[in-house]
């Protein structure tokens, strides 16, 4: 009897003993549980877009603040389509007006002076509401007139190279592409421009745009585009729309439209 109760004293014991010692070791289920906290999305932030130049083929435009680029030829040296008079009043009046009201606006908005001015027009939602329309519209003009400068020279002449084959693969001669360019810059109703740009497609396409919207805005890489504002063109064509287009060929810088042509193939889809 007293060998059976020792036996179960011990039992006993041992049982316990287990017990305690299992209460004792980590709970690896426990302790690898974490926190809603703990769980948060990474604070690292996400890589922002990449923003394809379009100012420049080589370098976007700044906004910190802008400043108007300077002609790259003299005021009279594009007479055979544009005046001397109209030059100077577009470049030193117009173009520096948008210059003048994009720095105001952004005056108060150092965030948004650290962005390129082509970023803020790809995303104009991300712009408050407030100054909204007034960088699109002076940004815009910015942007459009720095790049009408550039496609511009007093030497004129046909293109050649690598645009001159994708005009010519896409709308069958230059004579066709010309045509069509200048019928879609005479129908845009009021003030705006005629554009090549290339599309999210990868694809030539001439478009028009109304006040200083640029094509960037659609998703377009704009290669080339003319400015159908009459301040453009007025003091020697007056009503005469028509003949300013025709006239605007003399003075195409095709050696700078190639070298955009050859940028726009960055974008996606290019």
């Amino acid at each position: 009897m007293r060998k059976q109760l020792r036996h179960s004293i011990a039992f006993l014991l041992i049982f316990v003993a287990g017990i305690v010692f299992a209460a004792c070791q980590p709970n690896p289920t426990v302790n690898s549980q974490v926190t809603p906290a703990q769980t948060a999305t990474p604070t690292t932030s996400p890589s922002p877009e990449v923003s394809i130049p379009v100012a420049y083929p080589d370098r976007e435009l700044s906004a910190s603040p802008a400043q108007l680029p300077p002609l790259p030829y003299e005021t009279g040296a594009l007479n055979r389509a544009i005046d001397a008079q109209t030059m100077q009043i577009h470049h030193d009046r117009h173009h520096q007006t948008y210059v003048d009201n994009l720095n105001a606006a952004l005056k108060d908005r150092p965030d948004l002076q650290k962005l390129s001015v082509e970023a803020m027009l790809r995303d104009l939602n991300a712009v408050p509401e407030d100054i909204r329309s007034t960088v699109q519209n002076n940004a815009g003009g910015h942007l459009n007139h720095t790049i009408f400068w550039q496609i511009m020279g007093p030497n004129g002449g046909q293109p050649t190279g690598a645009i001159a084959q994708a005009i010519n693969q896409t709308f069958g001669s230059l004579e066709a592409f010309q045509q069509q360019f200048n019928e879609t810059g005479g129908d845009r109703f009021g003030s705006g421009w005629v554009w090549l740009v290339r599309n999210p497609q990868g694809q030539l396409q001439i478009v028009s745009t109304p006040n200083q919207d640029n094509p960037i805005t659609d998703g377009n890489y704009p290669i080339m585009g003319n400015d159908v504002w009459e301040h453009a063109y007025y003091l020697r064509y007056q009503n005469r729309r028509a003949d300013y287009l025709k006239n605007w060929w003399n003075v195409v810088n095709w050696n700078e439209v190639n070298n955009r042509f050859q940028a726009s193939a960055q974008q996606p889809g290019g």
